[in-house]
């Protein structure tokens, strides 16, 4: 049984009106990103309060906290954004979120990634450390522009940190935006690491995002192989079909559903349960 979450705040700002779209699509799990135009991490203690009563009337769980952790580029101040990633971790604890989703930090056209690996691998290593106590698994997401936005440099860090408490999101859309097949390409080496799944897809010709299967991030050749070789955890759904900032993206409600639908019509297709 696969488990359906999604990044609600791409319905709608409003966590209540996120979680009754959730209700109707049957989806019993959220990523928590942010919640009335509030990241996640800049939620006060009494907001937090506020998401934990909403969630439970509706009785969805945190499948995982979509921080920006990472989101900043590798030679700001790493200390500085510490104190943010404890925040994150805070969250996370509260919230009974077992995954939080970071990043390996962006670079400029002029900073080559051979450069910065070593302080990259260093700041990850960092922040495994740091969540390994607490239980809560560090979900690095390959994004563009960022260090680890390929297969190679993702598998180095994965790898090179060599800690339980990081592991990987995969993104079809965002190896498809860096001119990689993922399944082609990634699957084979990753997938060892690999315990989340972010459902979104591209089009390689323009990188434009478009509903799972509609693109060319192999999804049906990645849902089999899963399904092949026993992956049992979260499909999270990341549609970004209206907007898209360096923070996150948006969709609406109906496109929201029309995403998820598209998804779970491969998944029916294929014979795959999933709740």
């Amino acid at each position: 049984m696969w488990t359906l979450s999604g990044f609600a705040d791409e319905i709608d700002p409003d966590l209540e009106t996120q979680c009754r779209v959730l209700d109707q699509l049957g989806i019993t799990f959220l990523e928590l990103r942010s919640a009335w135009d509030t990241n996640v991490l800049d939620l006060a203690d009494e907001q937090l309060a506020e998401v934990e009563e909403i969630l439970a009337a509706h009785s969805i769980a945190v499948s995982s906290i979509g921080s920006p952790i990472g989101k900043i580029n590798i030679e700001d101040d790493f200390d500085e954004h510490l104190v943010r990633f404890d925040r994150a971790l805070q969250v996370a604890t509260r919230l009974g979120a077992p995954y939080i989703r970071i990043f390996s930090f962006f670079l400029r056209t002029d900073q080559r990634p051979v450069d910065h690996r070593d302080e990259v691998i260093r700041r990850m290593t960092v922040m495994a450390e740091r969540a390994r106590p607490t239980g809560v698994v560090l979900l690095h997401e390959n994004e563009k522009e960022i260090f680890g936005d390929i297969p190679e440099r993702v598998l180095d860090i994965v790898e090179s940190v060599n800690l339980p408490s990081l592991k990987l999101a995969w993104d079809a859309a965002n190896y498809v935006q860096v001119g990689v097949r993922p399944f082609t390409q990634g699957y084979e080496r990753l997938r060892p690491h690999t315990v989340y799944i972010q459902v979104k897809d591209a089009l390689a010709a323009n990188a434009e995002v478009v509903p799972a299967g509609e693109g060319d991030g192999e999804v049906r050749e990645t849902i089999r192989a899963l399904l092949a070789d026993g992956y049992d955890g979260f499909f999270s759904m990341e549609p970004h079909l209206a907007a898209v900032n360096p923070l996150g993206g948006f969709s609406g409600t109906d496109e929201f559903v029309r995403a998820t639908k598209a998804f779970t019509a491969i998944l029916d297709s294929e014979g795959i349960s999933y709740a």
